[in-house]
Parts: C-alpha cells; structure tokens; sequence
C-alpha cells in the first residue's frame, strides 16, 4: 500500500494459484486478502483507499469499493499505471466531495 496522508493506493492483491483452481477460490483469497488491508487501514490513520480494478471488480465490490473518478485521487497518489478507479472510505462506500473543498473535484480545483 502506498499512502499520501489520510488516503492511500493498494496495489494488489496478487493472488497465485495452481492450474485447475476455481475462480471463485482465488476471488475469495483476494477479497480476504483485502479485508485484512482494510482491517489494518482506520488504526493506521488511513480514512481512504484507492485501487486499480485489475480485473478484480467483484472483489472491490465485496469489500465495499465504488467506482470514483480519477480526480479524487489525491495529487501524490496520480500518475500511476492502469485504467478505472475503485475507491473505499471508512468502509461506508459513501462518497461525497461536500465539505472538502468548494469544488465536486480535484480537476475542477486545479489540481491536474
């Protein structure tokens, strides 16, 4: 996990299996893989978490994530390889700009 302040970027999980294992037992390793990041996130001081979907859009949806735009990444965390954006706050998926801010994003700040 990469962290900038109170928010942080999860690269992984990365799951190996045998040839021949269901898909859903490595999905399943992979979404305990990331609760426990999770689990380990709020007494770190980290309120939210962004990650690349890699193919692992059901277990970001199990875990609580939601698709968010790229400009709510924080500036420190931008630039990183990969397409789409999943993010997770405080394990709510709540997610509201309202009250950071004046602008609905970081690009509609300036910050791009």
């Amino acid at each position: 996990m990469e962290r900038a302040g109170g928010a942080a970027m999860l690269h992984g999980p990365v799951v190996v299996a045998p040839p021949g294992t269901p898909a859903e037992d490595v999905l399943g390793v992979a979404a305990d893989l990331t609760a426990e990041a999770l689990g380990l996130a709020a007494p770190g001081g980290i309120e939210t978490i962004f990650a690349r979907p890699q193919s692992l859009d059901r277990v970001w949806v199990r875990t609580g994530f939601i698709p968010v735009p790229e400009a709510e990444l924080p500036r420190p965390l931008r630039g990183r390889p990969g397409l789409g954006l999943f993010g997770w706050r405080g394990g709510t998926a709540l997610w509201s700009t309202a009250g950071r801010g004046g602008s609905r994003s970081a690009l509609a700040r300036g910050e791009h």
